[in-house]
This record gives C-alpha cells, structure tokens and sequence, in this order.
C-alpha cells in the first residue's frame, strides 16, 4: 500500500523497462523461466461523498462476514477529508472502452468527493483468483449501495463509473447464481482490467493476473485501439475456455515471464504476457 500511495494513487505511473537477466548458456537453449512467487492481490479506492467514513466501514466489515473473506478497510491511508489528487487519477484512469462507461456526473462526484477509503483484498493463489475477485466485485456493489459517489481498482488502474459498477455487479451476481466459472472470469476481467495501454509498439492489457491469466500484447499495427481490445478480450476468452498452450500454438504467440512492472508493484502479472506476432 506504501508503494501505491507514494507513487501518487497510479495517476502518474509510468512504464518500467522489462526486468530479468540474460540467460547463460547456448542461445538456441535457454532454460525455461520460473514463475515469480508472487500473490496478486485487489486493491480498490472508494470516494466518499462526506468527511464521515463510518457508513463505507460498516459496509466493508459486513461484507466481510457475509462473503468479502480477507478483504479489510485500510487505516493507514484511508482519508477523512478530499484528497486533491482524486480528479487526476480518476481521469487518467477511467474506463474509455464503453460508451458512457463515464459520465459527467461521474466526473462531478470525484470533483466533489470529501473522504477516501482503500479497502485490501487478500493475496491469491492462481486457482482463487476468480473467487477472490467476485467477492471484490460484490464488495464494490455493497459500497456503492452504501454510499460511495465512485470507485476504482488499484490494482490495474482502472475506474468505471457508477452506472458501469453496477452492471458489472449485476454480471457478476447472475454468474455466481448460475455457476458459470468462465462467465465469472470475464465479468472479473471487464471490472479489473485497464486495457488498453501503449507501450512500445504495442496495446496491452493490465490486470488480467486478477483473474488468473497472462496479460495480452497486440501489435498496433493490428488496427485501432478498440480493435485491439476485441482481440485481447477473444484471447482471454480462449485461454480461459482452451489453455494457454493451444491458444500459443493457434494464434502463434510467444509467452514470457518478462514484465514492465518490478514483482513488488500491483500491476506485476506472476502469469506473463502472451504477444501476438506483428
């Protein structure tokens, strides 16, 4: 959470260069990465639209008793009063795939929010992800019912507005009722992720490592940005519904362990990244 905060609430984030060292040894055999042991983990910010935290609280530990298990209202950090810096961040980072996914009045809410929660979900292990993070997504309903004017997921960077939030819940709930895992997945993965972002010839996917899976790289030049996110999203689709060796070998990908973010960042992937071929 230090890191976060210091780093100005993600506003100003910036791309760090791929970490790793070059491996020994002949080139055409390079030995084969270990994954990180590193435990994804939810953050997620919640305006408020008085100095009073007591409400959002009170939500956030109910929530935890009846579902949100290892989630916990964040005392370090958390503000009664507005936090100047709010507007940017949530402007840097709102949701700019879905029409009206932000509204003006979205926009108004953060402008005149008066206290900051950060609620902490628990590490995840690989095969908790998708649970972890429909109990993040109903705790973001519960939060909103209870009086949150907005909300943002830390841990990729992404804010959608209130309208948004609650279909996503909505989503989420019937895909919990059905038991559809694969729906859950992409319902987890349309709240958490920030997609998509440029980087060095490339628009990229973050946060897909909340739900489990490696992010997805798309060469710009495969077309306009939302193109690009249509094939991320098909790509995750595939790797959830098919796995990740058969959606390599289909769409002839490369997966690396190689990130743009240190292993201590939210926004570390421990699953990859897949590129697709220019």
């Amino acid at each position: 959470m230090r890191r976060l905060v210091a780093a100005g609430i993600a506003a100003t984030v910036g791309w760090r260069g791929a970490w790793g060292q070059k491996p020994e040894g002949r080139p055409s055999t390079p030995p084969v990465p270990e994954p990180p042991s590193v435990q994804p983990r939810h953050v997620l910010c919640f305006l408020g639209k008085s100095s009073n935290l007591a409400p959002l609280k009170a939500a956030v530990s109910a929530a935890v008793r009846d579902f949100a298990t290892g989630f916990s209202a964040d005392e370090d950090y958390s503000l009664s009063e507005p936090d100047k810096r709010m507007p940017r961040s949530f402007e840097v980072n709102r949701d700019r795939v879905l029409p009206n996914a932000w509204t003006a009045a979205d926009e108004q809410a953060v402008a005149s929010h008066r206290s900051v929660l950060y609620v902490l979900g628990p590490p995840m292990d690989r095969q908790d992800t998708v649970k972890v993070s429909m109990a993040a997504l109903q705790l973001v309903g519960r939060l909103i019912d209870a009086g949150a004017v907005a909300a943002k997921g830390e841990s990729a960077g992404v804010a959608h507005g209130l309208d948004r939030w609650r279909e996503l819940v909505r989503q989420g709930a019937q895909a919990l009722q059905s038991g559809d895992l694969l729906a859950q997945q992409r319902v987890g993965r349309l709240a958490f992720a920030r997609r998509p972002i440029s980087d060095k010839g490339y628009l990229q996917s973050v946060g897909f490592h909340l739900v489990g899976l490696p992010e997805v790289y798309v060469p710009q030049s495969m077309g306009s940005e939302l193109q690009a996110v249509a094939l991320m999203d098909a790509v995750a689709d595939e790797m959830a519904q098919r796995g990740l060796a058969q959606v390599l070998k289909e769409r002839r990908g490369a997966h690396t362990l190689a990130s743009s973010y240190e292993e201590d960042d939210f926004k570390f992937n421990p699953y990859g990244v897949v590129r697709l071929p220019r």
